[in-house]
């Protein structure tokens, strides 16, 4: 006899196989493997957690709540676009990683994650929380009718906690979207020219220079890489941006980096098992205590005898440089000589201007509501946390018209 019926609590065989479909909850003990170089965990370790917890949520609300009537397909969901991600505290090596994530709206084509971290350390029952993130997915057929990896047509509706939820959920949406329009109209400065590629190759390469600190990984994209639909999961590709990056700040400042945020990022195309990766990354302006480091993503397809390139994803990481205490130390200042270099500092000063306001404005928000919350409906932990907003930087693409994760 089970414990569970000693106790007089019945079971049934369905029961023990169906967990609440609301949230998922993760736990992993963070190991050496897991380390960056400050004997933290590294950012792309939670990045890549993060986005598996998302994934696992929506694919099981999708497949759960389908119409025996209809005739959808059963469907995996893929990370389309991740919001600004923030840093809050570090987590150590030894302490255990939970993560908390629940579907927080459903428009007809896509669902809203809200994904919180905590560490806890075991030896002393103490708990802190590390991350907020706020990550969109799309569900994709897994059948060859109508076609393989279809986004599907509807999205089942959430059932939302409170009478207002939907429509709260609703305005998250339409901000977003009209945050990545306002993006469009923002000028952003991709490429290099001709001239630019000379003065990589040549005697421009000083320290504290763009192309003294540029770094460049080739990643061939394999079966672990990837989920059941055969394209390489979200996380994965961040995990890499963010090493990528990593490698730019250390080479600059020379001392212990840790990643601090991740701008908001949409995916553009999906990464298919057996792709390359290309990832470039490259300093694009330094504050006084911190600096943004852009990484862009190139797939190559090299299937059926052709070989070509996309643009599968581009992102703004901010990294901040840590003393032997970890505490934070002044950022070199980028040195800029090209016009393009000169260009993408202006663009980046912009850019950080304009989330300094927005955090400054999100924390007085947020001051100004937070006697009205009702702190039953968010997850808790014992450590309180300095007012933080999960900050939302536009994008080009559509949530809507989003196919695929890298």
């Amino acid at each position: 006899m089970s414990s569970a019926t000693k106790r007089g609590t019945k079971i049934s065989d369905e029961d023990s196989h169906a967990p609440d479909q609301r949230f998922v909850e993760v736990c992993r003990v963070m190991m050496p493997d897991d380390a960056n170089n400050s004997g933290n965990t590294h950012g792309g370790v939670i990045l890549k957690m993060i986005e598996e917890a998302g994934a696992i949520i929506t694919t099981r609300h999708c497949n759960k709540h389908r119409d025996p009537s209809s005739t959808q397909e059963p469907c995996i969901t893929v990370l389309c676009r991740v919001e600004r991600t923030e840093f809050l505290k570090p987590m150590f090596i030894g302490e255990v990683a939970q993560l908390h994530a629940e579907i927080t709206y459903t428009s007809i084509h896509s669902l809203e994650v809200q994904v919180f971290v905590w560490a806890e350390n075991i030896l002393n029952g103490t708990k802190r929380l590390t991350n907020k993130a706020t990550l969109w997915y799309v569900p994709l057929s897994l059948m060859a009718t109508p076609s393989p990896n279809a986004v599907i047509p509807k999205v089942p509706k959430i059932e939302y906690p409170y009478p207002e939820a939907e429509e709260e959920g609703r305005q998250r949406y339409l901000q977003q979207k009209h945050e990545r329009e306002q993006l469009n109209k923002l000028a952003r400065t991709y490429s290099y020219d001709i001239t630019e590629v000379d003065h990589l190759r040549t005697s421009g390469v000083m320290p504290h220079s763009v192309p003294y600190s540029q770094s460049n990984l080739v990643h061939l994209v394999g079966p672990s890489d990837c989920a059941a639909h055969g394209y390489c999961k979200g996380g994965v590709t961040m995990k890499f941006m963010d090493e990528c990056a990593g490698i730019v700040a250390r080479r600059h400042c020379r001392t212990q980096v840790v990643t601090a945020a991740l701008d908001a990022t949409d995916f553009h195309v999906p990464v298919e098992k057996g792709s390359v990766l290309f990832l470039t990354g490259r300093a694009t302006f330094t504050s006084a205590k911190s600096m943004e480091i852009e990484v862009l993503v190139d797939v190559e397809h090299v299937f059926g005898g052709q070989s070509r390139k996309q643009r599968a994803v581009d992102a703004f990481l901010t990294f901040v440089s840590l003393g032997p205490h970890q505490k934070p130390l002044p950022i070199p200042p980028l040195k800029v000589h090209s016009a393009g270099e000169k260009r993408r500092f202006q663009e980046g000063k912009l850019r950080y201007e304009a989330r300094k306001a927005k955090r400054n404005n999100g924390v007085k928000s947020t001051l100004e509501k937070q006697n009205k919350v009702d702190e039953s409906n968010i997850p808790q932990a014992s450590d309180s946390v300095e007012p933080t907003i999960d900050s939302v930087e536009p994008a080009s693409d559509s949530i809507e018209q989003a196919t695929g994760s890298v």
